[in-house]
């Protein structure tokens, strides 16, 4: 039996929208705010661009708050937000597991193909992938936030710890040119480092990767978010 606010094929928003509240899901979830300058940003779009389009999101019951700049998902929304967020990361396990498609180069196409997939794809999409709770990126999945609690950014790690790579943040996934850095140099989840350097005068610290000395700027490391290896 369905629930008031499930989605369906037929209810789903347009493309844009989705665009809008799966990145809104992000924000929600880390950072407890939506932002309209930053979903400009994001989008690539003119301030006065999002504020139209989150005034007909709140027409639609997409999200509510607008008008008094504090914007929030609606339960409608946040399902929707869910849905889309579903499909694209199963879709993400779908290239590298059955097209062998490199992590990092996963989340454009990814996009090209979320809007199409119908419930009954997802669904056994699901099912063939092994009912995932993480992407390849190391994100959780909606509803499992909890296995990613304990994770932290790289740049709050002391030089000498020795870690494991967990995840690459959702942001960083809109920077290709960071997304093949950090395929070039294999930072993805999974792999262990130690951390060689934090200088926070100058915003960079350095990591050993096999034996590699890896700099990052904190820009860059922000995103990437890992565990304490045993010892």
């Amino acid at each position: 039996m369905s629930h008031p606010n499930e989605i369906t094929e037929d209810s789903r928003p347009t493309h844009k929208i989705e665009d809008y509240l799966m990145l809104m899901h992000v924000m929600e979830r880390d950072f407890g705010e939506i932002v309209a300058a930053r979903l400009a940003e994001m989008m690539g779009v003119a301030p006065a661009t999002v504020t139209m389009t989150l005034r007909r999101m709140e027409r639609d019951q997409w999200i509510s708050g607008q008008s008094r700049r504090e914007i929030h998902l609606t339960e409608t929304g946040r399902e929707a937000a869910h849905s889309v967020t579903r499909r694209h990361m199963l879709t993400e396990w779908l290239l590298v597991k059955i097209f062998k498609m490199p992590i990092f180069e996963t989340h454009d196409e990814a996009h090209n193909i979320e809007h199409a997939i119908s419930p009954k794809l997802e669904e056994r999409m699901n099912e063939i992938l092994g009912d995932p709770k993480l992407c390849p990126h190391g994100n959780p999945f909606p509803g499992h936030e909890a296995l990613t609690k304990d994770w932290v950014p790289l740049t709050d790690i002391p030089v000498g710890a020795e870690i494991t790579i967990c995840r690459i943040h959702e942001f960083a996934e809109d920077h290709q040119d960071l997304l093949d850095f950090f395929g070039k140099n294999k930072i993805e989840p999974g792999r262990k480092a130690k951390v060689t350097e934090n200088l926070a005068f100058n915003q960079t610290l350095a990591i050993d990767l096999d034996g590699e000395k890896i700099t990052l700027g904190f820009a860059a490391a922000k995103h990437i978010f890992v565990s304490l290896s045993a010892s």
